[in-house]
């Protein structure tokens, strides 16, 4: 970490913000636990979510690439990851699902059903699976589905009231996959996208154990917001900052949010905030997702308050259907059109017309969202 980087507080709080997310990285994670907990050679690895690929290529790494595996995750997001041959690989669509979200969530059932009764599973889940594999209850279709999950979306419903309704219409979800499991044992290891970090909640329970398996099981939560933010302190203070909170106060919606978060600001330093708020959205949303309406919003708070910086991202480096992780912002960035643009959840497009995008790529990773605001001594 630079010792003096504060001439450019943008890139400070990118490095900052990549730091944090590089230690909640799915391959690093597992890996990391894999070592700590001496988990023994499966017999069979499945990956689910947005950090599937680099979840799984941290175990194949670990025990050899001749494990037969399936992993599921987003498109765009195993484009660097060299997984082994006998890796069957699904790419599917967030947050509405696809074709392909049905036939990964076919898979599953195919592969966890077809082990043997002394196997050893190795289950991998991240955020994002409740999109990306699905298999829905008789009599719903694809077109089902899609039409709930948008009207899920749409609502401004937190990830445990949504996550609780599509257990419902699922066939997989909220431990009904691995209760078909009949093998020996299931080790499963998850990257949290949820408060509390409950493995029934992330990916709707999809590594979910339920009670009365037979096998022998063991759930560990590898990766969290917490994690990462503790991780981005320890940096801040390395680089000579003050950091003047670090809270999972992202809870509620993106107005609150911001409210909350400027309210927070009141002397210099670095303030970290972590969590997932929450967006109603229009008929027809423009361009964007609840981090760059975040970074808009916090705009509009700091109108007269130069000297501080703020960055809200998705740790996923996605935000919403767009494929930038979130926005900056600062005392400059609101103006004309910016409240037009949050009414048409259209955030994105008046970020990119102002250069306060922010784009990383597939982190590898997903644990929510982080906000970082950056308050500068005054001179």
């Amino acid at each position: 970490m630079r010792a003096e980087p504060r001439t450019d507080p943008r890139a400070l709080l990118a490095e900052l913000w990549q730091t944090g997310v590089d230690a909640v990285r799915g391959d690093r994670c597992v890996a990391a636990a894999l070592a700590r907990l001496g988990t023994n050679r499966p017999d069979c690895i499945i990956a689910v979510g947005k950090a599937a690929g680099a979840m799984a290529i941290a175990a194949y790494r670990c025990f050899g690439p001749d494990i037969p595996g399936l992993v599921v995750s987003k498109y765009g997001h195993l484009d660097d990851i060299a997984l082994p041959p006998v890796a069957e690989v699904i790419e599917t669509a967030h947050p509405m699902p696809d074709a392909g979200s049905l036939a990964a969530g076919q898979r599953l059932i195919e592969m966890v059903e077809g082990l043997t009764a002394d196997s050893h599973l190795l289950f991998l889940v991240s955020g994002g699976a409740s999109s990306l594999a699905e298999a829905p209850v008789d009599g719903l279709t694809l077109d089902d589905v899609a039409a709930d999950n948008a009207r899920l979306l749409s609502q401004g419903l937190d990830i445990h009231a949504m996550n609780r309704h599509r257990i419902t219409r699922s066939r997989i979800k909220g431990g009904k996959l691995l209760a078909r499991f009949a093998g020996a044992r299931v080790t499963v290891m998850a990257v949290s996208d949820v408060e509390g970090d409950d493995i029934g909640i992330i990916g709707s329970g999809l590594g979910a154990v339920p009670a009365a398996l037979a096998a022998r099981s063991e759930t560990h939560i590898i990766a969290s917001n917490a994690i990462a933010r503790t991780t981005i302190a320890d940096a801040a203070k390395d680089a000579g900052l003050t950091v003047q909170a670090n809270a999972e106060a992202l809870y509620a919606d993106v107005e609150t949010a911001a409210d909350r978060i400027a309210k927070a600001i009141n002397a210099p330093g670095l303030y970290i905030f972590g969590g997932e708020p929450t967006v109603v959205l229009p008929d027809a949303p423009g361009r964007g997702g609840r981090n760059q309406a975040l970074a808009l919003l916090l705009a509009q708070h700091l109108q007269n308050t130069p000297g501080v910086t703020a960055l809200v991202a998705g740790t996923d480096g996605t935000d919403g259907p767009t494929g930038d992780a979130g926005g900056f912002a600062d005392h400059m960035l609101w103006g004309a059109g910016a409240a037009d643009a949050l009414a048409r959840a259209d955030a994105g497009t008046y970020l990119a017309a102002h250069d306060a995008l922010f784009t990383c790529g597939p982190t590898g990773t997903n644990v929510m969202d982080i906000a970082l605001v950056l308050v500068e001594p005054t001179p």
